[in-house]
């Protein structure tokens, strides 16, 4: 959930599914504030902290059932515009004493949808169109006061509204809903809500907030190699200038020759004084006989901050720590009100008596956002465009035992996998490829002998925001290549897959 809410903004109450995330990235792209909070906040939590709108999303919940999540009935009247989305839509009928209930049947995919009443939501759509719905109950009665609006099939009011609360049954933020982002825009534009949110002003607000958390202080911020650590820097830079020092930490677990080249661009890019560590001893010490994957993660990310800690000597006052965590690794490492998915290495592997405060920049921006900041900053698109990198590095790509020699193997492969799709004109279509490389190993057959050797899967998604991805179809002659290549130089792989899945269910990274 988000831990420092803007006053202004457009709040999204997370009712427990992925919808939230979507809603909130809708809301953001049609230059709206949005950030996502609890639904456990009390009527004057939420006056407090003086949202524009409100918005209750979807949940896989039914209002019906016993311990199903609520808001605070109070929130209703404090006089804030408030949009609920399928599960938001029925519990604000279901509070305000209309009726949910279950009707024929539920409606799940694309759906016919009527326009009764064009209303102040749906005004300029068309009278039928098509809609994405997700719901086996449905309102059979509305609140008093309010007006029915649309219907479908199955869904007898669809949508409903009253002076300042709205309702649809629909989910408008997923592209297969026709005139979803108009529905979200409309009611922005209704609400009163301000529509100048930009990628400048998030640069000039978060100036400001770094030059009043580190004062005269001195920084220092971890290059890590992805885009997301380097737009950091370049953001603190610009606010604080010389009292920011970088270091990039060699944890002999990156991509094939990026060390040299990480170093290289930043340092020609980007003006500013950087120090190069080599730390890959301590890293594979740290790692030696760890096969848990969250232990991995904290082995990582306290040896991480325990070099830097050492990094700062001759380095007056460096007492605080840039980092690029973004919104997804917040959302992700789990909270008071959601289950965690994975420990990011920024967010939940930093260990109790670190040394320094955290500068967290980008904390409140999903990753095409990060690339837009980066642009507007002026960072080269070598940098901008680089692919996510995980903080862990390759010790999140190999299953089990991280040692050196299993690092060569991957690295190797890694190179051929990213290199063969970039040849082949794909680079900027995948959101991020890679090569894995399991804890076991296959019988195979080369030169008529037989061997018994690793494995290599290779995994490339398509995505936005990281929340969700896609497997990416690659056409089957470059996957061709890909294979024959990683067989035929690196040593101790003899055989190649392909993973095909999307998330959700699965995670992008495989650990």
């Amino acid at each position: 959930m988000a831990e420092h809410v803007g006053t202004g903004a457009v709040l999204v109450v997370d009712f427990g599914a992925q919808y939230a995330q979507l809603i909130a990235r809708r809301v953001r792209e049609a230059r709206s504030y949005s950030e996502i909070v609890s639904n456990d906040l009390t009527a004057a939590e939420f006056a407090a902290l003086e949202p524009a709108a409100i918005i209750l999303s979807g949940g896989p919940a039914s209002v019906n059932i016993d311990g199903a999540p609520v808001i605070d009935p109070g929130v209703y009247d404090l006089g804030i515009p408030i949009l609920g989305i399928c599960y938001g839509a029925q519990l604000i009928a279901k509070q305000l004493g209309g009726t949910v209930s279950r009707f024929e049947a539920g409606e799940y995919g694309r759906t016919g949808l009527t326009v009764i009443d064009h209303g102040r939501l749906l005004v300029g759509q068309p009278a039928e169109q098509s809609v994405w719905m997700s719901h086996f109950d449905c309102i059979s009665e509305i609140p008093q006061g309010f007006t029915a609006t649309a219907s479908t099939a199955n869904a007898p009011v669809a949508a409903f509204e009253s002076d300042h609360i709205c309702g649809v049954q629909y989910h408008p933020e997923v592209s297969h809903t026709e005139h979803g982002q108009s529905v979200i825009e409309r009611w922005l534009d209704d609400s009163g809500v301000d529509r100048t949110w930009t990628m400048a002003n998030i640069i000039d607000e978060q100036v400001q907030l770094i030059r009043d958390q580190v004062g005269t202080g001195r920084a220092i911020c971890g290059l890590s190699g992805g885009v997301d650590s380097a737009v950091a820097a370049a953001l603190v830079h610009k606010a604080i200038g010389p009292q920011l020092t970088c270091v990039y930490v060699d944890t002999g677990l990156m991509r094939k020759n990026e060390s040299e080249q990480v170093v290289e661009t930043f340092r020609k890019t980007q003006g500013i004084e950087l120090i190069h560590v080599r730390a890959a001893d301590e890293f594979f010490e740290k790692l030696a006989g760890l096969t848990e994957p969250e232990s991995k993660r904290k082995a990582i990310g306290e040896t991480f901050i325990r070099v830097f800690e050492k990094a700062k000597g001759g380095i007056e006052d460096a007492g605080f720590l840039v980092q690029g965590t973004l919104y997804p690794d917040v959302i992700e490492s789990g909270s008071k009100h959601g289950s965690t998915i994975k420990s990011h290495h920024n967010v939940g592997g930093l260990p109790d008596d670190m040394e320094f405060d955290l500068v967290e920049p980008l904390r409140a921006l999903f990753k095409d956002e990060v690339r837009k900041v980066g642009a507007e900053l002026g960072l080269p698109d070598e940098v901008v465009w680089r692919q996510p990198f995980p903080g862990p590095g390759l010790g999140v790509r190999i299953i089990g035992e991280v040692t050196p020699d299993k690092v060569a193997v991957l690295q190797d492969a890694d190179f051929i996998v990213r290199e063969v799709l970039r040849q082949a004109g794909l680079e900027r279509e995948i959101f991020q490829s890679f090569a894995v490389l399991p804890d076991i190993r296959s019988v195979g057959v080369m030169g008529d002998e037989r061997t018994y050797g690793y494995p290599i899967i290779v995994r490339a998604v398509t995505s936005e925001d990281v929340m969700t991805a896609d497997w990416a179809r690659i056409p089957y002659d470059v996957l061709e290549t890909i294979s024959s290549r990683v067989i035929n130089e690196v040593g101790g792989v003899n055989r190649v897959a392909y993973d095909i899945t999307s998330k959700p269910p699965g995670t992008i990274e495989w650990e």
